[in-house]
């Protein structure tokens, strides 16, 4: 893999054999998700699901930044509690991850939940001397990045040539590049968003809460932490300078996925130019958009156009009419799913393997994986059942990798959701029903209205007349 503090590709050697640990920085539950964030968690799902496949158990940390000065504003903007926020943008994400198929994080912390792991790290801070609460009462305690030399290891930056942290101020500071372990209450702030603390009432700061999770869960050293691009620094060197500082290892690996773009430009909320996940998702199906994110290679920029979704949704169709026509051509004989490990591996699954392993390869996969759908479809033309077996077997293999297997729970709860959203036109339809009982029932034609009644039930719809009018509903057994 491609490890963004060495800038070299170097082969992957876990901590522990047969084992493996990521932590992936999760929201920071302001604003609801856009495409741009999820890339990186549609992204880090395929890493996952590829350790797994290739014979891995993967503990997979993505935590949830439920508190930080941007929530506040946002709250505060907003007439509403920051929890109140926090809670709801939080239950958009899940709703998003779960139009993705994204699977569930092994555990996916709350920062709130985690101030006395963060609390303690900052005074093993403190007592090492890398940290310094100032002499002015303010609460806060800073970061002494002078007292670290490796500061800047993971961006490659010269901590001399360096711009002051923006997202503190500067009252008390030694150095306008430390930064802030803990920010001591001002006035106004709501009561609920600060905690006491040794050195002050107050609440964590943002780099400092993803150490203490990361410990808490993986312990002092894992083997890889991710995010997108624009977290390497500050966030990620601040991560990684404050855990080694407290003499934790943290983690041998970083990888770091590249911005979604529009017009050339990061997609961002300040900037506006987002598009909303659920928007995506009802245009073009989840699973088409799930594949426009994990398609290009995760350390390339990706730009977002409607031409390059109905290109996912173009693909996946030709996908899904080789499965349907090789289902009905196969029927219960279908070959059982061929593993990275298994034995039985083809030179086809070799091939996209190879392409995994080179750093998620992705790009590489998928070319492998649309050239088994063509050896599939000229098995249908042949009638080679043996050949069609084999292939139709990879093929579902490699699109579990991907996340994509039109079978899987995920997308069948997904299915069932878009066949709920169907609600409103059988209502349309029943109602017009009903109204022609109710018109037959006027006209005494008690024939009639007992037909359409009866028609209803035997569509599996039970009719109650009450002083309101006829009801419908599901019968349930």
């Amino acid at each position: 893999m491609y490890d963004s503090r060495t800038r070299t590709k170097t082969e992957f050697r876990p901590l522990v054999p047969g084992e493996v640990s990521i932590y992936a920085c999760g929201p920071t539950v302001q604003k609801a998700p856009h495409l741009g964030h999820v890339r990186k968690e549609v992204n880090f799902d395929v890493l996952r699901r590829w350790l797994t496949a290739s014979g891995y158990a993967v503990t997979f940390v993505a935590n949830v930044t439920d508190i930080d000065d941007k929530i506040l504003a946002v709250a505060e903007e907003a007439g509403e509690p920051w929890w109140a926020l926090g809670h709801r943008v939080e239950a958009e994400f899940h709703a998003a991850m779960a139009a993705l198929g994204n699977a569930p994080a092994t555990y996916q912390p709350r920062a709130t939940g985690h101030i006395p792991e963060m609390i303690a790290l900052i005074g093993e801070l403190i007592e090492a001397g890398h940290a310094y609460a100032p002499a002015d009462g303010s609460g806060d305690v800073y970061f002494d990045v002078a007292s670290w030399p490796a500061y800047g290891s993971l961006s490659g930056q010269k901590a001399s040539e360096m711009e002051p942290d923006a997202d503190v101020d500067v009252r008390g500071k030694r150095d306008p590049r430390d930064f802030a372990l803990w920010k001591g209450a001002k006035p106004g702030e709501p009561e609920t968003a600060i905690w006491d603390a040794p050195w002050g009432r107050g609440r964590p700061g943002w780099h400092i809460e993803c150490s203490a999770m990361a410990g808490k869960y993986l312990g002092p050293a894992f083997d890889i932490h991710g995010g997108g691009i624009d977290l390497r620094f500050p966030h990620h060197e601040n991560e990684m300078a404050q855990s080694q500082a407290a003499g934790r290892p943290f983690a041998t690996y970083w990888m770091h996925n590249a911005w979604v773009t529009m017009a050339g430009e990061k997609m961002s909320k300040s900037l506006g130019n987002t598009a909303d996940v659920h928007e995506a998702v009802a245009r073009h199906g989840g699973r088409a958009v799930r594949l426009y994110l994990a398609g290009p290679h995760y350390r390339s920029a990706i730009e977002l156009s409607e031409e390059s979704l109905a290109e996912a949704s173009a693909q996946l169709e030709r996908i899904d009419s080789f499965l349907t026509r090789a289902a009905e051509t196969l029927g219960a004989g279908r070959a059982p799913r061929v593993g990275a490990t298994g034995g039985d591996a083809t030179d086809r699954w070799a091939r996209f393997a190879a392409a995994m392993d080179d750093d998620l390869g992705t790009p590489g996969a998928l070319a492998v994986l649309f050239g088994a759908v063509r050896e599939g479809n000229q098995a249908l033309t042949d009638g080679d059942t043996d050949a069609l077996a084999e292939v139709d077997a990879d093929v579902r293999a490699m699109l579990a990798v991907f996340g994509l297997a039109p079978d899987a729970p995920e997308w069948a709860a997904a299915s069932a959701s878009a066949a709920d959203d169907l609600t409103g036109v059988v209502d349309a339809l029943v109602r017009t029903l009903l109204d022609q009982r109710a018109e037959a029932r006027a006209r005494k034609d008690w024939a009639s209205a007992d037909a359409i009644r009866d028609a209803l039930a035997a569509a599996g719809l039970q009719v109650t007349d009450t002083k309101d009018g006829a009801r419908w509903s599901l019968e349930r057994n």
